[in-house]
């Protein structure tokens, strides 16, 4: 699984890039034939004193690509909401691919 990270308009530091990894890593357990995650950091509000961080997740796999956006005060939180709806949707995906839709 290749995870491309891009900042836009500023550059991350080291630490959140490697949460980021940590993070994105994971997928594989929910659903093992990830070919490639992409991430967007971006910054908004850029008039604003403080600037709300958005983080955009796109996975894609064979015949899929999932999406999820989130923005918040700090890249970690939009990392951790964007990152368990990516997390929901493999699972779904997975249920469904089982034959196991609940809904």
């Amino acid at each position: 699984m290749f995870i491309n990270i891009q900042s836009i308009h500023f550059d991350a530091d080291h630490r959140l890039l490697e949460l980021i990894n940590m993070k994105l890593s994971k997928f594989e357990k929910y659903f093992d034939r990830i070919e490639e995650v992409e991430v967007y950091l971006k910054l908004e509000n850029a008039s604003a004193q403080i600037k709300d961080k958005t983080v955009e997740i796109r996975v894609k796999i064979p015949g899929n690509t999932f999406f999820a956006k989130e923005t918040t005060k700090t890249f970690e939180d939009s990392l951790e909401v964007a990152e368990e709806s990516i997390r929901k949707q493999l699972t779904r995906h997975k249920d469904k691919l089982r034959g196991r839709n609940p809904g």
